[in-house]
């Protein structure tokens, strides 16, 4: 039986830590952490976040590993609603990452809170 979106969001089973975008921006600040875009190409291109890397979450796991090897790197996801940062902040879970965050807000916030 298929999933909807909605229940395969809810049978995540890791914790994910969801933030403001304001908490985000305050954090990488201080700690060196990097802001992931996880749209397609195009959705940047038509409404940019300029201070995050794009890797959609086609390739999400290649980039990371090759980019950002190291586990603890502080990593705050974002997309357009939330759905794929969620799934995206799963798979990086499981990869091992350990410092992965959730920003769930319109990009417009991401772009009042990550000025360029």
């Amino acid at each position: 039986m298929l999933k909807t979106i909605q229940e395969r969001i809810a049978s995540i089973t890791l914790p994910l830590r969801i933030i403001t975008a304001q908490e985000a921006a305050s954090e990488c600040a201080g700690n060196d952490g990097v802001l992931i875009d996880v749209r397609e190409p195009g959705e940047c291109q038509n409404q940019p976040s300029e201070s995050a890397i794009n890797f959609p979450r086609g390739v999400l796991e290649m980039k990371m590993a090759e980019k950002f090897p190291d586990a603890a790197k502080p990593v705050y996801l974002h997309c357009a609603s939330g759905v794929r940062a969620k799934l995206a902040a799963e798979q990086l879970a499981l990869m091992g990452y350990e410092n992965v965050s959730v920003i769930t807000c319109p990009v417009i916030d991401i772009c009042k809170h990550f000025p360029e």
